[in-house]
């Protein structure tokens, strides 16, 4: 793919910071070390992959448990689907869905990171007050701003997901999310959010189509010199399925696991699956020879 002008000045511009450690509630990483596997726990009754399976308490934590045996260091609770067409939930109605996932999960001390996917200010506050240690933020802190407070009052760190219904078309589509992420990292940290607590999401999918998400992946190594960590989302998503022929999601395990090694080996920290034993396996191997690359 083409290096434009857009793709130059985010090198130029790109934030001094070395990528650190991360410390995530138990969850400490450094860059040395294997990529981060999140585990997907959707407790929504429409989600485009799962809706509805876990949606009771007890499910949610025995898959909880169920990603963690399998390898996952985070386990990322929503309770919004974000898919095309989904139903806007009400904050109560998130409310009464995560929390109690959340507080069962943190009760059975799994020893792994929790993230609220959420772009609700109060429902973050919630969230970390009831265990979560993560706010996965879909709309890049820009929805509602006072969710990057919410976050700084607990110490949290937080997922930038770059999110944009309407961009132009005549900007280079790696420069559109520099501007983005600005914006957002503009936010985290006037709110009190320190730098080595970013982490950013080029948002696979969201507001893509086929083509634009292969191109961020192409060029994903442009976004890693930023030098913030990157969380990768591809997983079992309708760009994978469009490259493959598979229409189902959960056919678009193979896809989705090709798609993350070539992340990784462009330089992303953390992935965000719901088939974490096969990436477990993958993303070793791939690691392997990625460190050794780098050496």
């Amino acid at each position: 793919m083409r290096d434009t002008e857009g793709a130059k000045a985010m090198k130029q511009t790109s934030s001094p910071l070395p990528l650190s450690p991360l410390t995530l509630g138990p969850i400490h990483w450094t860059p040395a070390q294997p990529p981060l596997i999140m585990g997907i726990i959707n407790v929504t009754p429409d989600s485009f992959s799962d809706g509805g399976r876990f949606l009771a308490e007890q499910n949610a934590l025995d898959h909880a448990r169920q990603l963690a045996n399998e390898g996952a260091q985070i386990l990322d609770i929503g309770g919004e689907s974000t898919r095309p067409g989904a139903d806007l939930v009400v904050e109560q109605e998130e409310l009464d869905r995560v929390i109690p996932a959340i507080r069962g999960i943190a009760a059975a001390d799994l020893g792994r990171a929790i993230s609220i996917d959420t772009y609700k200010a109060r429902v973050a506050d919630k969230a970390l007050a009831a265990g979560a240690h993560i706010v996965n933020d879909v709309w890049g802190l820009q929805r509602e701003p006072d969710i990057a407070k919410a976050a700084a009052d607990h110490h949290a760190p937080v997922i930038i997901n770059h999110w944009e219904k309407e961009r132009q078309s005549d900007i280079d589509i790696m420069e559109q999310m520099k501007r983005f992420f600005d914006r957002s990292i503009e936010i985290a940290l006037k709110a009190g959010v320190k730098p080595r607590e970013i982490i950013l999401d080029p948002g696979f999918g969201f507001a893509k189509d086929a083509a634009e998400n292969i191109e961020i992946l192409a060029r994903l190594e442009q976004l890693c010199d930023w030098e913030y960590p990157i969380l990768i989302g591809t997983s079992r998503k309708r760009f994978i399925g469009s490259l493959t022929g598979r229409e189902e999601p959960r056919d678009r395990v193979f896809g989705t696991v090709a798609s993350n090694v070539i992340a990784l080996m462009k330089g992303a920290a953390i992935f965000r699956v719901h088939d974490v034993a096969a990436h477990k396996d993958a993303l070793a191997v791939a690691h392997a020879v990625y460190d050794q690359q780098r050496t």
